[in-house]
């Protein structure tokens, strides 16, 4: 009985039937697959190519075996393939690298296994490699590497950008603060003088004028240190800290109450309200909103203004509540925006930059800010501050 008739004796019962795997087969299976798979003795002559090989690089098998890389590509490419097959070979294992090798497209890369393979004795006598082409992903990485320098490149010109606009800004303010404020200065002057030497001579009107001129005056230059102190609210640099938001509040109401000692404000500010940021900067914030409180209720009998913390959503949100003057919720949207008043200058002063101030620095902070009034009945000023992608006080 010969080899062949027993390997096609059928399988006794409860056995798997046995298949020999010839060279044919072998074949197959490697011309089925979408990696290039080849093989080289020592010398680096082709023994095996699969299908994706000639397909990739336009060969056929038969022109191939026999051949070395030294024969096919260009010789810095050949060096490289030669010096990772003796890798291979020497190393007694499979080792994996990067290689490039030309294309229809220009120079293709490919992350390669390769392995040698042993004789009975344990020597290595020639080595497989099996290639999978790498190069849209590599061409991608390297789309995002050169949209990534540009983004960079990008970044430095519009911080030299800014860095710019910020010497601008403060060659202005320089100009603002000595430039306007000299003509200010001489126009209170000069009115004060005719009010006190010219006083026989002027009657009702005349000092009524006078003294009109006077009181715009001093408005226009707190509108000029609003200004300044709203463009500082924006450049100023940010220090990060641990700040105690109650401390702060405390002193502000002393500021005030001691410009103002007549007034009789009850005041309720909470203990331990903590966040992170800068300190002079959110010491800024609080003095607007508090200013607009103490403002805002001074027409009022009773006057109260609250000072704590809500939590809400994961989110601590710090507020200021008066019992004032309030406002209509339509116009809400107006608050934060530079010179935009709800109220007339006659019934409340101001310049209505004190809320934008406010709004830069909680921004800056990363925080948001909203209120909440009814006319006649006070209003509640929310904001958050967010500093390292963690809440405030926690």
């Amino acid at each position: 009985m010969t080899a062949e008739s027993v390997s096609r004796r059928p399988p006794e019962p409860g056995q798997r039937p046995r298949t020999a795997v010839g060279p044919e087969q072998l074949q197959a299976l490697i011309d089925n697959t979408n990696a290039v798979i080849y093989m080289r003795d020592l010398d680096g002559r082709y023994m095996v190519v699969n299908r994706e090989y000639e397909r990739l690089f336009s060969l056929h098998r038969e022109d191939i075996v026999g051949l070395t890389d030294h024969d096919l590509f260009p010789a810095e490419i050949a060096d490289a393939f030669r010096a990772n097959d003796l890798w291979s070979a020497s190393s007694g294992g499979p080792v994996q690298m990067e290689e490039v090798a030309p294309g229809e497209d220009g120079l293709h890369t490919y992350i390669t296994v390769k392995f040698p393979l042993l004789d009975s004795a344990g020597n290595a006598y020639a080595v497989a490699g099996i290639s999978t082409d790498i190069t849209d992903r590599k061409r991608a990485e390297e789309q995002v590497r050169q949209l990534n320098a540009e983004l960079e490149q990008r970044v430095r010109d519009r911080t030299a950008d800014l860095e710019t606009t910020v010497r601008e800004l403060d060659a202005f303010a320089y100009s603002v603060s000595h430039d306007l404020r000299a003509p200010l200065r001489s126009l209170h002057g000069f009115s004060q003088i005719l009010l006190e030497d010219y006083d026989d001579r002027l009657d009702d009107d005349g000092r009524h004028y006078l003294e009109r001129i006077q009181a715009n005056v001093g408005r226009m230059g707190q509108l000029i240190d609003d200004l300044l102190k709203l463009s500082r609210a924006t450049r100023t640099g940010l220090t990060r800290d641990t700040v105690n938001i109650s401390a702060l509040a405390r002193q502000v109401i002393g500021e005030l109450g001691n410009a103002e000692p007549h007034r009789q404000v009850e005041t309720m500010i909470a203990d331990g309200l903590v966040a992170t940021g800068d300190a002079n900067l959110i010491k800024v914030a609080l003095d607007n909103l508090l200013s607009n409180a103490w403002k805002f209720t001074s027409k009022r009998e009773g006057a109260v203004i609250d000072v704590g913390a809500l939590d809400g959503d994961g989110e601590e949100a710090f507020f200021v509540r008066d019992n004032g003057a309030g406002f209509d919720m339509r116009y809400a949207e107006k608050l934060f925006d530079p010179l935009q008043r709800l109220h007339t200058a006659d019934d409340f002063e101001g310049t209505g930059i004190g809320l934008a101030i406010v709004h830069r620095i909680v921004s800056r902070h990363g925080g948001r800010i909203w209120a909440e009034s009814v006319p006649g009945k006070g209003a509640t000023f929310f904001f958050t501050l967010i500093s390292n992608g963690t809440n405030p006080g926690k």
